[in-house]
């Protein structure tokens, strides 16, 4: 009996050990009383990185849009008529021009219509409008035209467009006795500039510009090149590239040309648009030789010299409004180096010899 009871009172005493540590595990479990073993705090969150912030984009300045250049000038566009006969050169103030334009007006012969805006110097000898420059000269805006007149259906044409005619007798216009007549009209066109203050400043006319020449653009020597503006009876006209001053030195009959002041007339840029070209019977000359009409709207070919290269492409132009768009035979815009142009509206079919 003695050995059955302490087999009792021991299992009882298992019974008793084994519900406290069942207690004991239980407690741990729920966090009641008992120190848990596991680390409950709270963890840093890792910090996310700031972005880096973008810089920002520097404004582009707008620059000269006949130049490339400096700064857009301020003042009105003049857009001036000049002569370029034999009896006509040399001209003064042409050197100074931003853009010039040569066209053909009748029996072969040429003139310039000179566009200054950079600077407004004394331009000699002014010569008459004609019937296609307002077409030409819209793409500019309301700038001035200044001439010494205009024959046959010329001054309507100017009438009725955007452009301010100004001829001889308005402000600035002069005579230089050391020329005869008609190669001695002059103008100031500073003092034209400040009658027409609120005229037309510069703005695009399609041209782009770059200092080296597109990427991509097909590129041949274009060092030297001659041809007609105004038919088979005018003289040989063209430009040869100077490398010292990296410009094209206008060439008449194999003569280099200087300006009255003795500056060299020459231009980073030489524009070859050939374009429709018509007789216009609205416009005849005293002797009876029709003026011819240049269309500047349209399409056509072009080639463009600038480095001592020739780059091929086409011109394009689909309003009066819009401005000329010039792309290489790949479709992309022909950047012209900057410094300004000459541009040359020939007849579609005209040659020209090039090396």
């Amino acid at each position: 009996m003695i050995v059955l009871d302490r087999v009792r009172a021991l299992s009882t005493r298992q019974k008793v050990i084994a519900g406290v540590t069942a207690a004991v595990v239980v407690a741990a479990g729920v966090g009641i009383g008992i120190a848990s073993t596991r680390d409950t705090s709270p963890r840093p969150v890792a910090a996310s990185a700031s972005p880096t912030p973008k810089p920002k984009p520097r404004p582009v300045r707008p620059t000269n849009p006949f130049t490339g250049l400096g700064s857009p000038p301020a003042g009105a566009v003049i857009a001036v008529k000049i002569d370029d006969t034999f009896n006509g050169r040399p001209q003064l103030g042409i050197d100074q021009a931003d853009i010039v334009y040569v066209e053909q007006v009748e029996a072969g012969l040429t003139r310039l219509l000179a566009i200054f805006a950079t600077k407004h110097p004394v331009v000699e000898p002014v010569r008459s409008v004609r019937a296609s420059d307002p077409e030409l000269l819209t793409q500019f805006g309301s700038i001035v035209v200044a001439a010494s007149g205009g024959a046959g259906d010329s001054l309507q044409a100017v009438s009725h467009s955007i452009i301010h005619g100004v001829y001889n007798g308005g402000p600035g216009f002069a005579r230089d006795f050391g020329r005869p007549i008609p190669y001695n009209l002059t103008l100031n066109t500073s003092v034209l500039a400040g009658a027409f203050r609120t005229a037309g400043k510069a703005k695009s006319i399609g041209f782009t510009w770059s200092a080296t020449v597109p990427s991509g653009a097909s590129t041949r020597s274009g060092r030297s090149f001659r041809t007609t503006i105004g038919g088979a009876n005018t003289v040989l006209v063209g430009f040869d590239y100077d490398p010292a001053s990296k410009r094209y030195v206008r060439v008449i009959d194999g003569a280099r040309q200087t300006a009255a002041d003795g500056a060299t007339i020459s231009t980073p840029n030489v524009i070859i648009q050939y374009c429709d070209v018509r007789v216009n019977p609205g416009d005849v000359d005293v002797v009876g030789n029709v003026s011819k009409y240049t269309h500047s709207v349209g399409h056509g070919p072009v080639a463009v010299f600038r480095d001592g290269r020739e780059i091929v492409g086409t011109w394009s132009r689909p309003t009066s409004a819009s401005g000329t768009t010039l792309r290489t035979a790949q479709g992309k815009p022909i950047a012209l180096k900057p410094g300004g142009a000459w541009i040359l509206l020939v007849a579609k079919g005209t040659p020209l010899s090039a090396n």
